[in-house]
């Protein structure tokens, strides 16, 4: 976001303090934070200034965050849309042998995922 008071930045934080070799007080960093309906904030990225940043990385990272809100699970690195996520481990052996049967792709006891 960009805006001439600052404030906002201000209080996120999102400026280089005064006397950094590289920046004065009003140099912003590039930085896009990700704050839940609740006020939480789920992720923030940081890209140097003289980088460009990935929009699809962004709508990639939200559509993860909201995968595993709604299904309990979690989404590994580089992870889109129709591709496995990651399940909880399970919390008995025979919950972990039942899931060889339940289309679960089960790596290890602990470990398995599956397509939503």
């Amino acid at each position: 976001m960009s805006h001439l008071l600052i404030y906002i930045g201000r209080i996120q934080a999102v400026y280089l303090r005064q006397g950094h070799p590289k920046g004065v007080a009003t140099q912003a960093v590039r930085a896009t934070f990700f704050i839940d309906p609740k006020g939480i904030l789920r992720a923030m990225v940081y890209y140097p200034m003289s980088n460009g940043r990935s929009i699809n990385e962004f709508v990639r990272l939200l559509q993860a965050m909201q995968t595993s809100d709604k299904n309990s699970v979690a989404t590994p690195e580089g992870w889109t849309p129709g591709c496995d996520v990651i399940v909880p481990p399970p919390k008995t052996s025979e919950a972990a042998d039942k899931r060889t049967s339940e289309g679960y792709n089960t790596v290890d006891w602990y470990y398995s995922t599956k397509k939503l």
